[in-house]
């Protein structure tokens, strides 16, 4: 008779324990631990003898057949994933309640009208789904829904429809009968999602999967899930703007620094081709505290507005706030603003913001961040059709950026008139562009030329 070993799994955090106990050491919740299956011992012969398996082969022996990427019909997704889906692959999609997750997927569902879908849906039915796809203006006829949340069931239907992608909303509400545990448990998650694998491997189906997150931002579930899939999608904004931003967290098939934008409106989210000219308001023109970056995100070049407000603290302790910026990374430019440039700021309240709620990480546009600081301290406007592009180090020197053309033809194409940037290294050519290019190794004497120069 086979042995069975078990072993007790917290079903917030998925620590493990040999025997159940009541509070979790890792996460301190309570009455979270329960018993899984982890090895069954057969009392045959072991299996590996009898020679059955797959076999290993070498890489010219490996058909290369049936592996070209599946167009999405959406340009940003498509970039983001590295090209479209891969057959065989398993994308997972994690986001804010709200933020338009399920959209963005149903919208992917429908565009596709020369491939067979499947769309199972465990929170929505399908009267729901239907109401959705007429507010979206959409039709499919080769798109199958599935309102369901038993993985045997959708299995058996995957199996029956043989569809070229299936679709998951959400894996936290699947469960499977081999585990007594609620849906969305550790390890009820971790089963469906091998299952799923197993299913997407064997058939050459890519499947899109959709998670929830926690309070923290991470995604619910065990850590194993982000291993297990093949691509990890982040879909970020906030509900109060229109923007929305997808992100490739984990990408085997392409770059892990691609960015999609995307706008959402009545009919759904549409694409933005061109986001450097949404996220820039001309209106400001005339006002301090405000300047505008030449980043870059991914491959994508993005001119972006940053706002900066500096006030006199009224309490004893000044503040320091950033939205969309690194606030670390904020306190480290105001220390090199006071220590090398001898701007003193210690005492008043800091202010940072990034126009349109979007988050951005390119350390470039340092030199605009402490151009909209001192403009909001001094009450300087900046001179209108100016942008800036450059990193700015701890001794207060102004560093040299990757894509410094990128940056510059965005920022001539859009219209304005100079740009700063740090002395251009080797290899860059300068004198193909229009647009007046004014270089600077210093912060002193950069910000010297700045404020001098006001229209």
């Amino acid at each position: 008779m086979a042995k069975v070993k078990t072993s007790f799994f917290c079903q917030n955090c998925g620590a493990q324990s040999p025997k159940w106990v009541g509070k979790c050491n890792s996460c301190g919740e309570w009455n979270t631990f329960v018993e899984e299956i982890v090895e069954r011992e057969s009392s045959g012969v072991a299996s590996f003898l009898t020679g059955t398996g797959n076999q290993p082969k070498l890489l010219h022996e490996v058909s290369s057949e049936n592996t070209e990427h599946i167009d999405t019909c959406n340009h940003e997704l498509n970039r983001v994933l590295g090209g479209g889906l891969v057959p065989g692959s398993m994308v997972l999609i994690g986001g804010e309640p709200g933020i338009g997750k399920s959209t963005l997927v149903l919208q992917l569902a429908l565009d596709l009208k020369n491939k067979k879908i499947l769309y199972v849906s465990g929170e929505e039915s399908i009267q729901q789904i239907k109401i959705r796809a007429q507010r979206l203006q959409k039709e499919n006829q080769n798109c199958y829904f599935l309102s369901e949340t038993s993985l045997e069931h959708i299995l058996a239907q995957s199996k029956q429809v043989a569809p070229d992608l299936l679709v998951i909303d959400s894996i936290q509400t699947v469960s499977t009968e081999s585990i007594e545990s609620s849906p969305g448990s550790v390890g009820q998650i971790r089963e469906c999602t091998n299952g799923i694998l197993k299913y997407a491997k064997e058939n050459n189906v890519p499947v899109i999967l959709i998670g929830h997150i926690t309070k923290e931002g991470s995604l619910a579930g065990p850590k194993v899930l982000e291993h297990i899939v093949d691509t990890v999608l982040q879909f970020e904004g906030e509900n109060q703007y229109m923007y929305r931003i997808l992100r490739a967290i984990k990408n085997r098939f392409g770059s892990t620094s691609e960015l999609g934008i995307f706008e959402m409106g009545n009919s759904g989210l549409r694409e933005v081709s061109n986001p450097s000219e949404l996220l820039i308001n001309r209106a400001h023109e005339g006002l301090s505290g405000t300047a505008i970056a030449a980043a870059i995100e991914g491959i994508r070049p993005l001119l972006i507005e940053i706002q900066a407000l500096v006030s006199t603290a009224a309490y004893g302790t000044p503040q320091r706030s950033s939205t969309g910026f690194d606030l670390r990374r904020l306190n480290m430019l105001l220390a090199v603003l006071e220590k090398r440039a001898g701007f003193k700021l210690a005492t008043k309240d800091v202010f940072l913001n990034i126009a349109g709620g979007i988050r951005v990480d390119d350390p470039a546009i340092d030199l605009t961040v402490i151009t909209a600081i001192l403009s909001s301290n001094f009450d300087l406007p900046i001179r209108k059709n100016v942008c800036f592009a450059g990193e700015v180090g701890l001794s207060g020197e102004i560093r040299a950026v990757n894509r410094l053309e990128q940056r510059i033809a965005e920022a001539e194409k859009l219209g304005f008139d100079s740009i700063f940037i740090p002395k251009a290294g080797k290899g860059i050519n300068l004198q193909k562009f229009k647009i007046e290019i004014l270089q600077f190794d210093r912060v002193e004497l950069f910000f010297r030329h700045v404020f001098a120069k006001k229209s």
